[in-house]
């Protein structure tokens, strides 16, 4: 399996001139190779392969000498980029949805390099303190954690406040956790977290909430200076550092969390839901984004496969209506208003929190499409 392994490096002020100088030559050339492409259906009606862009980069360093001064599988990279881009892009269009042509990008929005293959000499960690980049020389790296197993791939990034990361995709073998075959059924809201079905409430943390305030006044003072002015860059990267830390913090609650469930359980059920659409609500639109249900999920997903453990979204149809002691289901005049935080099931009389019903009929609707040989859950359904 592959791994990434995130840190923080710090580059000279000469090494970040460096490093600026070869994003932007490989934004030119991506433009450039952007263009080829556009230029070439417009007039000829045929496409261009990536063979053919890839080749052309030793001839293009005479014309663009800043090529040469970066490394050339970081080149033949940017290619690849600009493939992936075409093949998602028609990909999307033979699917039906908004194909979203590709984008050329401009001055500072193109903000990492990745060397396909570390051995080479690309890019590599040396004495567990240095990272050696080719053509940008020894740079300070903070090795938080050892890096384990054989490094693929290795991605030089900037983020917008200006620092700067290394990632590593490593291939290793994954560590499986004892086995365990409890189950767990997780309901999610912005009520409350997420809730889960042995009664485990995980509260809210409403990160954005809590910085809107400040968000607010560092966007009110970058409002107020004139584009293009170094006051104006300055006050861009404040409004930066305050969205960077909201990231911060929702990633580590959800490392946190979904490393406790995963230690926990052995087979794991949540919601399948389409956040996408869930967030074109306006009036929820931000707390669903704030709760970023989507990365808690992907980090549960990750967490299991790499213990061994099942990790299965199911569909969250009728979970909150359905009784999950008879499996009465309330519909019409009957269903349970949003408002409501309590079910009560006219049929057996049950009195339970709606979160925790839910719970409990994800975790049933689970074991149901696993065929679980320890429970016999009931399909969810009318009871008359």
């Amino acid at each position: 399996m592959l791994k990434n392994y995130k840190y923080r490096i710090y580059p000279t002020r000469k090494q970040t001139n460096l490093l600026n100088q070869q994003l932007e030559a490989c934004r030119w050339l991506y433009n450039h190779f952007l263009a080829q492409r556009k230029d070439f259906w417009e007039q000829e009606k045929r496409s261009v392969t990536y063979h053919a862009q890839a080749v052309s980069i030793p001839p293009l360093k005479k014309e663009k000498p800043e090529l040469a001064n970066v490394h050339s599988q970081v080149l033949q990279n940017v290619a690849v980029r600009v493939d992936l881009a075409f093949k998602a892009f028609f990909r999307r269009v033979k699917s039906g949805e908004e194909p979203g042509y590709p984008r050329f990008k401009s001055y500072g929005s193109y903000d990492s390099i990745t060397f396909p293959q570390v051995s080479n000499g690309g890019c590599s960690v040396q004495n567990n303190k240095n990272l050696v980049v080719s053509k940008i020389g020894h740079i300070n790296i903070i090795l938080h954690r050892p890096l384990e197993g054989t490094p693929k791939t290795a991605t030089i990034s900037r983020t917008s406040t200006g620092k700067w990361f290394v990632s590593f995709a490593c291939e290793l073998e994954p560590k499986r956790l004892t086995k365990l075959d409890n189950a767990v059924g997780i309901d999610v809201g912005l009520n409350t977290f997420a809730t889960l079905s042995d009664g485990t409430v995980v509260e809210n943390p409403r990160f954005f909430l809590k910085e809107e305030k400040a968000l607010a006044k560092v966007q009110r003072k970058l409002a107020k200076e004139t584009k293009g002015t170094p006051e104006r860059r300055f006050r861009r990267k404040a409004v930066a550092r305050t969205h960077e830390r909201l990231g911060w913090k929702r990633q580590d609650f959800s490392h946190q969390h979904s490393r406790k469930i995963v230690n926990k359980y052995g087979r794991i059920f949540v919601e399948d839901l389409t956040v996408n659409r869930m967030v074109k609500n306006r009036r929820l639109a931000k707390s669903i984004s704030d709760a970023a249900w989507s990365e808690f999920f992907s980090m549960l997903r990750s967490k299991a496969e790499e213990a061994g453990y099942t990790f299965i979204a199911v569909n969250p149809a009728y979970t909150s209506q359905t009784c999950s002691d008879c499996g009465y289901r309330r519909t019409g005049k009957e269903k349970l208003p949003f408002a409501d935080r309590i079910f009560e099931c006219p049929s057996c009389s049950l009195h339970i929190d709606r979160d925790l019903n839910a719970a409990l009929n994800i975790k049933a609707v689970g074991l149901h499409s696993v065929g679980s040989p320890l429970d016999a859950p009931r399909p969810l359904g009318r009871v008359e």
